[in-house]
């Protein structure tokens, strides 16, 4: 665990999957062909938080989702890069145009996909329903599945460990 907060102490960014992480994998079609898709409220509440503290918040997905971007409009995710099956290359560049360093950056994933990044970030994470390949190779297994908390556990993990968390619940108390 001690390893684990070290490396949370280090992060800047939180890097989200949308599919299986943000959301729980489903994806639902109204008989016009419309996509929707079903977001965790209390995820969206950490990713405020995160903000909140001074961290940023991006999105790095497989596919092209409309629904997507009206979530990460409202929650103020500024960078979003969808349609990128091949993530690692999608990386590289989100890495030279942030400026950021791989250590610095926290990623939750949950599919094959997501493998190449999850081994290079600094702070690997994935929901509890995530596959076993991507469990060997992330820092942290959540507790939560994927569109039902997992973004929110690895926020308050991150939050923690840079001392931030008590800070957060001041806002809270009566």
């Amino acid at each position: 665990m001690a390893n684990l907060e070290q490396k949370a102490k280090k992060i800047r960014l939180l890097l989200l999957d949308v599919d299986g992480v943000l959301t729980d994998g489903s994806i639902i079609y109204d008989g016009k062909g419309e996509e929707f898709k079903s977001f965790n409220v209390r995820d969206g509440a950490a990713i405020k938080w995160l903000q909140g503290a001074g961290l940023e918040v991006a999105v790095l997905s497989g596919r092209n989702s409309p629904p997507v971007l009206v979530r990460t409009k409202e929650l103020g995710i500024e960078k979003v890069i969808q349609g990128q099956i091949l993530k690692l290359p999608a990386f590289e560049k989100f890495l030279a145009e942030t400026k950021c360093r791989p250590e610095e950056i926290a990623f939750i994933g949950d599919d094959l996909h997501d493998l190449p990044v999850l081994r290079r970030v600094g702070l690997s994470a994935c929901p509890a329903d995530a596959v076993e390949e991507a469990k060997n190779v992330s820092d942290y297994i959540c507790k939560a599945e994927g569109g039902r908390g997992a973004v929110r556990e690895v926020a308050e993990l991150i939050l923690k460990a840079q001392k931030k968390w008590n800070e957060l619940m001041r806002k809270y108390r009566i």
